[in-house]
């Protein structure tokens, strides 16, 4: 019986008024078996795969439309998300230049705390590559020569702070905000190649001092986090550790990674640059492995309860589904290995008589 012919009798037969689903499936089995003399025993693969596709689309018809649907809202929902994120965005800009048209241009210290207090407010990471290289530029263009490299550091410290205490302190997240930053730094250095290497070593001093300072804020903000928060941190316990573990590999790749994007000038800048700070990382190095200490010492109580919550999951319907699976899979791989085996054997035999 072709394939398609029996997918079509089992949707022409099926009978969902069947109150369970073991009745809708034993009746339709049982049906083709009458009426097509097929045995469930017999079948291929193929078959087999063909049946049980057909089953299951026709159980689950009313669920797979359902999640379409939720897929669909979603999706609008998720534009509307980012549509409102926009104007909310634009929104604190007006807030804070109506507020800085109202200060005096000369009032250079008012204007430095409401542009500490701006960046404290507004979402950088959407437009952190944009916000560097405006500052970098800014910083040459109106600095003099000797303070530039001091105020490119600094503002490359804030940003890179800013940034990275907007969310979560984890690996991805942090490698993405620092090599943003780098990127945009290392397109200005080429556009000023005089200058290069000082605004390079401004900018990955500046992002060292940031990424330091936050792992800093972190420590001190574990002794005070809600326990809401601190179970959010518990799921997520053995990758922080690890991250923090390895933060000065986290800054050294980045810079590697740059370095092997750029011209060969800007990368052998990098390099040697990159070398030189070898012995500032040390200090990262300290506070993150601090942080890490503190981190274990907090939560070792948590830990244990999360253990218990961990036990009780695995005696979950999906966790039990999931471990028969598991056993089913071994199974079919000791299967295989044991007929591999059985059919090298019967050669040898053949070749041995």
């Amino acid at each position: 019986m072709l394939l398609e012919d029996l997918q079509n009798t089992i949707k022409d037969q099926y009978n969902l008024r069947f109150k369970t689903l073991d009745k809708r499936v034993t009746s339709i089995i049982k049906s083709i078996q009458d009426e097509e003399n097929i045995s469930i025993d017999t079948l291929s693969i193929q078959e087999i795969k063909a049946v049980t596709s057909t089953i299951v689309d026709l159980e689950t018809k009313k669920l797979h439309d359902e999640l379409e649907e939720l897929m669909y809202k979603k999706e609008q929902l998720q534009r509307d998300l980012e549509k409102k994120s926009l104007k909310l965005q634009e929104a604190k800009y007006s807030v804070f230049n109506s507020i800085e048209s109202l200060v005096s241009k000369d009032d250079h210290l008012t204007l430095s705390k409401l542009h500490q207090v701006k960046l404290q407010t507004i979402d950088l990471f959407d437009l952190l590559s944009e916000t560097v290289e405006s500052a970098i530029i800014t910083a040459l263009e109106k600095s003099k020569d000797s303070q530039a490299n001091e105020i490119i550091q600094e503002v490359i410290k804030e940003l890179t702070y800013e940034t990275i205490k907007e969310g979560t302190l984890n690996t991805i997240r942090v490698r993405k905000i620092l090599s943003t930053i780098l990127q945009s730094s290392i397109e200005i250095a080429e556009a000023t190649p005089n200058i290069s290497s000082d605004i390079l070593e401004a900018t990955l001093r500046g992002m060292r001092s940031g990424l330091l300072h936050s792992i800093d804020r972190f420590k001190q903000r574990l002794s005070f986090m809600p326990l809401e928060v601190k179970h959010i941190l518990i799921e997520d316990y053995d990758t922080i550790i690890e991250d923090l573990n390895q933060t000065d590999t986290l800054f050294l790749q980045v810079v590697q990674t740059q370095a092997n994007e750029s011209n060969q000038t800007i990368r052998k800048e990098l390099l040697d640059i990159n070398k030189k700070m070898h012995y500032d990382l040390e200090e990262l190095v300290h506070i993150s492995k601090e942080t890490a200490q503190v981190m274990r010492e907090r939560f070792s109580s948590l830990a244990k309860s999360a253990v218990k919550k961990a036990d009780t999951a695995l005696q979950s319907d999906a966790a039990k589904e999931a471990k028969r699976m598991g056993i089913q899979a071994w199974k079919v791989a000791a299967s295989a290995v044991s007929s591999a085996l059985k059919s090298a054997k019967d050669v040898m035999e053949i070749k041995d008589k």
